[in-house]
């Protein structure tokens, strides 16, 4: 892979992680803990909110998972290991990174694990 692609790799990488910190902070006001005031709001009002604050944290957490993979995606480039499979040790497509710049295996590895 030439050093235009993985500076281009880079910045499509860090601008996925600075749309993921924002979405972050979006949606911390879903996850905060749901009040019991029956006096605002009635019993099915509040199971609604606690699906929805659920349903933020399940977000979060995934988040979080991307997060994580993508800063190791950014290591990898550092290394000079990126786009390299992790299982046969062969190239991975540029359409698969550019698809999930954080993907560790070809296509024909990840076929191979399911």
């Amino acid at each position: 892979m030439t050093a235009l692609d993985l500076d281009q790799f880079k910045e499509r990488i860090q601008l996925i992680l600075r749309e993921l910190e924002s979405l972050a902070v979006s949606s911390q006001e879903a996850a905060r803990p749901v009040e019991l005031d029956q006096t605002r709001q009635g019993r099915l009002s509040r199971m609604d909110a606690m699906q929805s604050q659920a349903m933020a944290k399940v977000g979060e957490a995934r988040r979080q998972v991307q997060v994580n993979e993508l800063k190791k995606a950014l290591t990898r480039i550092e290394q000079g290991d990126f786009g390299t499979c992790g299982t046969c040790g062969e190239d991975i497509s540029v359409a698969r990174l550019t698809a999930d710049p954080a993907v560790l295996t070809c296509i024909d590895c990840a076929q191979a694990l399911e």
